[in-house]
């Protein structure tokens, strides 16, 4: 699989092409200081803690976008790496094309989770309470004008609500609450409501 993932990557020249490859996610991030690369691609094929502690120091040291391959069947795992930024899972029965798509859509900004994956971290986040006291002067949410903080609040207090519930409660059209989150995101550098979550469970703003 990595050879024909390597020679498929490298095939797209000069639009993308391996730097670099590691045996281990300890190794990676020893690697990655010395690499320039925009996108990881992580075989994560066993649980043990000291891998799992290299794999979550991973994506909170590079500013490179992180994506997995799935082979446990432990979702706990890939749910604490999604939340700490990485961006998506690739599953291991996935085609060398898919992979490759895969890895342009998250270079691209978006995530790549299956219907499923969404839902459950969806829930999780749901079930936490966020305190907007706390949040307020961290992690560049001071950048938000007073009506995107109000938005920001009433988004993460409402986790798993459908954008046109949200709209209601703020007494706003879906647009004006679309606009919003498109200048909320910009500010905070994510892409969509899932990464604001795990935008805020990542810095333990809670």
């Amino acid at each position: 699989m990595q050879f024909g993932l390597e020679t498929l990557i490298n095939q797209q020249k000069p639009k993308m092409e391996v730097i670099g490859n590691s045996t281990s996610c300890t190794d990676a991030l020893s690697d990655v200081k010395h690499l320039s690369a925009d996108v990881i691609v992580l075989d994560l094929n066993h649980d043990s803690g000291e891998e799992m502690t290299a794999v979550l120091h991973l994506i909170s040291s590079t500013t490179a976008k992180v994506l997995f391959f799935k082979w446990s069947d432990d979702t706990e795992i890939y749910d604490k790496a999604i939340l700490a930024g990485a961006k998506g899972i690739i599953e291991k029965e996935a085609g060398l094309e898919t992979i490759l798509k895969a890895i342009e859509k998250i270079h691209e900004g978006q995530v790549w989770l299956n219907q499923g994956t969404i839902e459950r971290l969806i829930n999780q986040l749901s079930q936490q309470k966020f305190k907007s006291g706390d949040i307020q002067a961290k992690y560049g949410v001071d950048k938000l004008t007073p009506k995107e903080k109000k938005v920001f609040f009433t988004m993460i207090e409402n986790v798993g609500i459908p954008a046109k519930v949200v709209a209601s409660k703020l007494h706003i059209s879906e647009s004006t609450l679309r606009n919003h989150l498109t200048a909320i995101y910009e500010k905070l550098e994510v892409n969509s409501r899932l990464e604001l979550w795990s935008y805020v469970h990542k810095h333990k703003l809670k």
